[in-house]
């Protein structure tokens, strides 16, 4: 990891941090689950076909199994000699002037090589049927292998296993498919005023929320979310909770809060003094300027901050895009080019993330309008923001009816 920059005091654009945390991740080792826990997994490697599919011809329709030959003058008479059903095929040959009943899916029976459907044909006596209208040779048949054949790859490496690549993968044979690793990602709450949610706080103690917001970015993502608790503002403590994320096995440890300056700020004392490598600390974005990142012990950690929204900002900015590269999905940053509603003053030398609310008009345009309030402690107006509105540094005031580059939060 690119040591220099950000660490002695001086900002880092956003742009420049990502791509420093990216630079070295790769994808995580593969695994073999289950099909059934296959969902929402990203395949390893290639998927080739264990069996052809259709493996016979089969009828695409209820009908008969007839010679194209024998109906070219239709209507036309003849012998029904048996019955097809998916599953039970015909052991013997339809010859001239013979049929054969068939059902959807069943094996188009030797001799035959079209199927009329049940519609087009009137049922007469004696075991009798008469066709109707001529069918050209290969009507209402699915040929062997029209899907697949075996040995054919039928889903690439890096495909996200939805439902239709699942079913594809049964399918073709697969019980068990080679997967990406999730990435493990363990949370830790910093801060003698925490407490978990349904305590009663003292003066001056808050209830823990941030983590709970984090870990679900990181499942959205694609990890596994370990959650560390909560820890005070003491070295020891800190010590401790870092030795718990390494015996856990995680690949990245997030941190919330105590990476900052202040003198109960020790996060990244301790772990410097345990041997974290620093990468950078410091970025010139509004909210969540004293956001850290570092590797330890194999693993990547990522200090973000104390206050709500800046701790969930800085996860979509930056925990988000590592865990998905981590686990080989692609960047999925949803950034769209929208009209603004209501003006906006200008800004200063970071990059602002504007809470923002969004809609579409009848054209299906963006249209975003910010929050008055923008106070980086706000869950409230995070909770109801759609989208973040990006203003680059030293962007000049904005009227309504601007274009504004934004980040949507929320499907619109």
């Amino acid at each position: 990891m690119e040591t220099g920059r950000g660490l002695s005091g001086t900002l880092i654009p956003v742009a420049e941090a990502r791509a420093r945390l990216l630079s070295d991740a790769g994808a995580l080792e593969s695994e073999t689950v289950a099909i059934d826990n296959a969902g929402g997994r990203v395949l390893a490697g290639d998927l080739k076909a264990l069996r052809t599919q259709p493996p016979m011809s089969v009828s695409a329709m209820d009908g008969y199994a007839i010679r194209a030959a024998d109906i070219e003058t239709a209507p036309s008479e003849l012998t029904v000699i048996g019955e097809v059903a998916a599953g039970h095929p015909f052991e013997g040959a339809v010859g001239p002037g013979e049929a054969v009943r068939i059902f959807t899916g069943g094996v188009v029976p030797a001799g035959a090589d079209t199927v009329t459907i049940q519609e087009n044909v009137t049922v007469l006596d004696g075991g009798r049927v008469r066709a109707n209208q001529a069918e050209p040779t290969g009507r209402n048949i699915r040929r062997a292998g029209l899907d697949f054949t075996e040995g054919e790859t039928v889903l690439a490496a890096g495909t996200m296993l939805d439902a239709g690549a699942l079913c594809l993968a049964a399918a073709a044979n697969h019980p068990a498919l080679a997967v990406v690793r999730r990435p493990r990602v363990a949370i830790l709450a910093t801060g003698d005023e925490l407490l978990p949610p349904g305590s009663e706080p003292g003066p001056g103690q808050i209830i823990a929320s941030n983590g709970y917001g984090v870990a679900a970015i990181a499942r959205d993502a694609g990890a596994e979310v370990l959650d560390l608790g909560i820890v005070r503002d003491r070295e020891d403590e800190l010590a401790d909770a870092l030795d718990r994320a390494e015996n856990s096995g995680c690949d990245i440890l997030v941190t919330l809060g105590g990476a900052s300056v202040g003198d109960h700020d020790l996060v990244q004392k301790v772990f410097v003094a345990k041997g974290m490598s620093l990468g950078f600390w410091k970025i010139a974005m509004r909210p969540g300027k004293p956001l850290m990142s570092g590797q330890y012990a194999g693993m990547r950690i990522l200090g973000l901050p104390g206050n709500p929204v800046s701790s969930l900002v800085c996860a979509h900015l930056f925990m988000k895009p590592l865990i998905e590269k981590l686990g080989n999905r692609p960047f999925s940053q949803r950034r769209e080019t929208a009209i603004l509603a209501a003006p906006l003053p200008a800004n200063d030398k970071r990059e602002d993330y504007m809470r923002a609310e969004a809609w579409r008009d009848a054209s299906g345009a963006l249209h975003v309008k910010a929050f008055a309030l923008q106070d980086s402690s706000m869950i409230s107006t995070f909770a109801l923001s759609d989208a973040l509105i990006v203003r680059a540094p030293k962007t000049p005031p904005a009227d309504t009816g601007d274009s504004v580059d934004s980040i949507l939060l929320k499907s619109i």
